[in-house]
């Protein structure tokens, strides 16, 4: 029996608004074996490690956009390794990034490859001693969302999305001012936190630069806080993982976005085939490859999610790899923790 993605992603969404509002800690937390309300059903196709007499405990922090399907894996390796306590939190990418490179975490879920040279990041592992493999895991195409009662907007170019999200935008900016013909009326804009990858993949490819946005619009971490926006305002945008707005297409309307070749809606298709340009990206995580050499449990955990990201990144909403891919990870792992 599968558990719908609604069940996986509407605990996730359950726990996110007791415990990760961003107007608490910023980060968000939940022991992984219960975000989804206590299911007990197994995953149809699901692979079991080898050990059958693991445990210990295993800390992932990072992307809210993985963490979906960090859940749905840790899940299922919990109940057939019942001593191992997975301890899933979403704090964002770079956020995640620090407590890696600092030690404190086992692995790193990103939306975007870690920043090898920044102080933070990849020097702070180095100054550690703290050995990481990339594992691309999933793909996922970043939707760009608005209220369904805007029936105006159906699809923008880079160019008009920079007009919403550029540095320079205006903190009064109207959509007429976007697009002649469009109201005039106020865009209330929603976005990741500056901590998230999603936020820099974002800023890279439609503003030119990481980290350079706008500062007239609302942000969090948590991306079910930027869907409960936009629902609630007729003329909100925002983006985030195609997974989110999948689970919440009853609420939102995605817009199709023009790369320079055409307007192309997020679809699996479009996001697989690369024709969704330029905010189809890969997701990935890190493991601590030190850790996992001397923890049976993490690299046990490791194997699983490799094994089984394609049925259950799927189950959650987002893009399978393709074979070359996933197979390209799995070397890559195989190499790095030894078999």
């Amino acid at each position: 029996m599968t558990i719908p993605t609604s069940k996986r992603l509407g605990g996730f969404a359950f726990a996110a608004a007791i415990a990760f509002s961003a107007c608490s800690s910023g980060s968000g937390s939940s022991p992984a074996a219960s975000t989804a309300g206590g299911a007990t059903a197994t995953t149809a196709g699901s692979t079991a490690p080898s050990q059958a007499a693991l445990s210990g405990a295993i800390e992932i922090d990072g992307s809210s956009t993985v963490y979906p399907i960090t859940v749905a894996v840790s899940e299922e390796f919990q109940k057939v390794n019942t001593g191992v306590n997975v301890t899933a939190k979403f704090a964002g990418t770079g956020g995640g990034f620090k407590r890696f490179c600092n030690g404190e975490t086992d692995i790193n879920d990103a939306s975007r490859p870690i920043k090898k040279d920044d102080a933070a990041e990849g020097a702070a592992c180095a100054a550690k001693g703290i050995e990481y493999v990339e594992l691309q895991v999933a793909i996922d195409g970043l939707t760009v969302v608005v209220n369904p009662a805007n029936t105006f907007a159906t699809c923008l170019t880079k160019d008009e999305l920079k007009k919403i999200y550029g540095p320079d935008s205006p903190k009064d900016l109207k959509w007429s001012d976007i697009r002649a013909g469009f109201p005039a009326e106020t865009v209330k804009r929603f976005m990741p936190g500056a901590d998230s990858g999603t936020f820099d993949y974002f800023t890279e490819v439609i503003n030119g630069k990481v980290d350079s946005a706008t500062q007239n619009a609302t942000q969090s971490e948590d991306d079910n806080i930027l869907v409960t926006g936009v629902e609630g305002d007729a003329n909100a945008i925002s983006f985030f993982g195609y997974a989110y707005y999948v689970e919440n297409k009853d609420k939102l309307k995605a817009l199709e976005v023009d790369g320079g070749t055409g307007c192309v809606g997020p679809s699996e298709a479009t996001i697989n085939d690369g024709s969704y340009k330029p905010l189809s990206r890969p997701l990935f995580i890190y493991p601590d490859v030190k850790k996992a050499k001397a923890k049976p449990e993490l690299k046990a955990y490791v194997d699983y999610y490799l094994a089984n990201t394609n049925a259950l990144s799927a189950e959650v909403g987002y893009v399978a790899l393709p074979d070359e891919l996933l197979k390209k990870s799995t070397d890559a792992w195989a190499a790095a923790a030894g078999g």
